[in-house]
């Protein structure tokens, strides 16, 4: 029993006197917070031009400084790649500092005529450059396609830009380039729409290519857009000719989809003015669609979207809700009258033609009056008609009707005198036949034979002389 209370722990006892009443409680420290770091304002907009390295190519931002920049203007910019030439698309203008990736590259200077002097110059050796470049890839039998050369403004780098199916390896054209120019090489593998892009063309609706004309940047087109345009599937009408599919296909894309979400599908059940029917075709332009009536099956109208109730969209499903029958028409819609013309013109009086709801009267010319200050001429004798005789109106009684088309006119050989006419009724002789006609008749190998005469030629036999 005494080991047991030894190993007893006794709990202590608290008292009011262990307890201080005069002094506070410790307060808790904690460590000190980091001071608020003040970033410098930035502010709501940004003064900006808007740089093009190629007419028609993408538009950059770059910092104007305290230069005025207008558009048209042909600038020399800072880049990463050194000083280069540009044109001014954008002139100075304010833009949302949130839309500016910092930091902007400064535009050194407004080119000068020494500056387009220079630019020139190289401009000029960009052909021979091409053209020593195409030999070079012949002489290494490289699987690609050139398609340009182009010289920094300074000259310190050539970029030759082709195309390939693959991976090529030209580190051996690098070196013979780098040889004979030089210079810095680079060549940059671009895909076909960028070929387009360089190169230009006209596409099938005979204008310039959008890409070479306003495009900044590829978007992406899919088949889908063709479908839903309700456009044909044949890829050589809806291809450019990049071969990939054509880049106006996205502009009116978004329109489409609208215009889907507000048009009901085809096979859909749809209440009408004149009952119940099938959609049998949608037309998205003219927001209508062509329905063939269950009253009338071989009859097939068209209504516009506003005018029908859509009872199911769609074809018909296992799980949807039965549709009631015997369900009464809409009623039918009211007719729209024409709205009034807006017509600007000078006279009043016209213009209330179009706008008065009664018919305008039509205008009463006025009386034509005579003028009687004229006279007659007394000293110039009255000129009288001739008169046709009795023997003019004789001779038109006798005159014959004209001889029909295949009729022999005899007016004409009763008035010959008559040995003219014995000498027509004298026959002309006969032509002496050929000596190929066995016949003896004429010979008939032309029409006007009949009047030629043939004489036979006089053959040399027997070594005779001739006189």
């Amino acid at each position: 029993m005494n080991n047991s209370d030894s190993t007893q722990v006794k709990k202590p006892v608290v008292t009011f006197s262990n307890i201080p009443l005069d002094d506070e409680p410790p307060m808790p420290v904690f460590p000190e917070a980091p001071a608020p770091v003040i970033e410098p304002e930035v502010p709501a907009d940004i003064t900006v031009v808007g740089i093009q390295f190629k007419k028609g190519g993408k538009i950059y931002f770059f910092d104007p400084g305290n230069q005025t920049v207008n558009a048209g203007d042909e600038v020399i910019i800072d880049t990463a790649r050194g000083p280069e030439y540009g044109f001014c698309a954008e002139g100075n203008h304010p833009v949302p500092a949130e839309n500016v990736v910092q930091p902007l590259r400064p535009v050194i200077r407004v080119a000068t005529d020494h500056d387009k002097r220079i630019r020139q110059e190289f401009k000029d050796r960009e052909p021979a450059a091409f053209d020593t470049c195409q030999q070079k890839i012949l002489e290494h039998k490289l699987d690609m396609k050139l398609v340009s050369a182009e010289y920094s403004f300074d000259g310190s780098k050539i970029l030759f830009y082709f195309t390939a199916d693959g991976r090529v390896d030209f580190r051996d054209l690098v070196k013979d380039l780098a040889a004979v120019f030089r210079t810095r090489i680079e060549l940059r593998q671009i895909g076909v729409r960028d070929e387009a892009k360089i190169m230009g063309g006209l596409g099938i609706c005979g204008r310039p290519f959008c890409c070479k004309q306003f495009l900044d940047d590829f978007q992406p087109v899919s088949i889908k857009m063709a479908k839903t345009q309700n456009l044909s599937l044949n890829p050589t009408k809806i291809s450019g000719t990049c071969g990939r599919l054509m880049c106006c296909l996205k502009y009116e894309q978004d329109t489409y989809e609208a215009l889907l979400k507000a048009a009901p599908k085809q096979d859909s059940l749809v209440n009408t003015c004149d009952g119940v029917g099938t959609v049998t075709e949608v037309n998205l332009l003219k927001e209508s669609v062509k329905v063939r009536l269950e009253s009338d099956p071989s009859s097939v109208k068209c209504y516009n979207n506003c005018d029908i109730c859509v009872l199911r969209n769609g074809k018909g499903k296992k799980n949807d809700p039965p549709i009631p029958e015997n369900l009464p028409p809409l009623p039918k819609p009211k007719e729209k009258k024409p709205e009034a013309e807006d017509i600007t013109m000078f006279d009043e009086s016209i213009l209330g033609i179009y706008t008065s709801e009664t018919p305008a009267e039509p205008a009463v010319r006025p009386e034509r009056v005579e003028r009687t200050d004229r006279t007659e001429r007394t000293d110039c004798p009255e000129r009288k008609k001739p008169q046709r005789t009795e023997q003019r109106r004789e001779g038109q009684a006798e005159r014959k009707p004209r001889p029909q088309r295949g009729e022999k006119s005899r007016g004409k050989d009763s008035q010959k005198p008559q040995k003219a006419q014995e000498k027509k009724s004298v026959p002309a002789p006969k032509a002496q036949a050929p000596a190929g006609n066995k016949e003896g008749g004429e010979h008939t190998g032309h029409k006007n034979n009949r009047r030629r005469h043939y004489r036979p030629r006089r053959s040399n036999q027997g070594g005779e002389k001739q006189s």
